[in-house]
């Protein structure tokens, strides 16, 4: 990317070499590269903190022969603690959820952090499911998606309901009967 941002950049009239020219470019690149590539993005002013704080620790350790505490350097600094674990937690290695965790003594099987997180349901169904169903909530009208809304997302009854919209309980009951089997014939083709 430097070579050719340097090529991009390059004008005869400078008397200069284009290889002289790129060597900065590219130099540039290699090093925004290992700055900015890792899993996680961390943003160039925690690193530089990271940095205070590592030379600290040494400077620390040297001097006095213990460890500072997250205390003293936040006083040292005079940075609130939280920005200082932040920072010195940045540098942590990022675990995979494909990883091993642990083995489980009772089973001698191997629990992968993604199975500690999973939920154990069909969740891309059930996002998909939402969607649809919240497309078909959309698309009724105003009067039918307020039957809809009330009934089943604010677990109003069907008196409730009628109240709310001045109707009898009947034709909330005939309403919602209506709205729910055209839903089902649109889910069904």
């Amino acid at each position: 990317m430097g070579f050719i941002k340097a090529i991009k950049r390059f004008d005869v009239s400078f008397e200069v070499r284009l290889s002289t020219y790129a060597v900065p470019y590219i130099l540039g690149e290699i090093k925004r590269f290992i700055r900015d590539d890792g899993p996680i993005k961390i943003s160039r002013g925690i690193k530089e903190l990271n940095i205070k704080i590592l030379e600290l620790k040494k400077e620390y350790l040297n001097r006095t022969g213990e460890e500072i505490t997250i205390k003293q350097i936040s006083e040292t600094l005079k940075i609130p603690k939280e920005e200082i674990i932040m920072a010195m937690e940045s540098t942590n290695p990022v675990d995979s959820i494909e990883e091993a965790s642990y083995t489980d003594n009772k089973t001698n099987k191997t629990i992968n952090i993604i199975d500690r997180i999973s939920t154990g349901k069909d969740e891309q169904t059930l996002i998909s499911n939402k969607l649809t169903i919240k497309k078909l909530i959309e698309d009724l009208q105003e009067k039918d998606r307020e039957v809809i809304l009330l009934r089943f997302y604010k677990n109003k009854t069907q008196m409730q309901v009628s109240k709310i919209l001045g109707i009898s309980q009947v034709q909330v009951s005939r309403t919602e009967r209506k709205i729910l089997n055209n839903m089902k014939k649109a889910l069904s083709s």
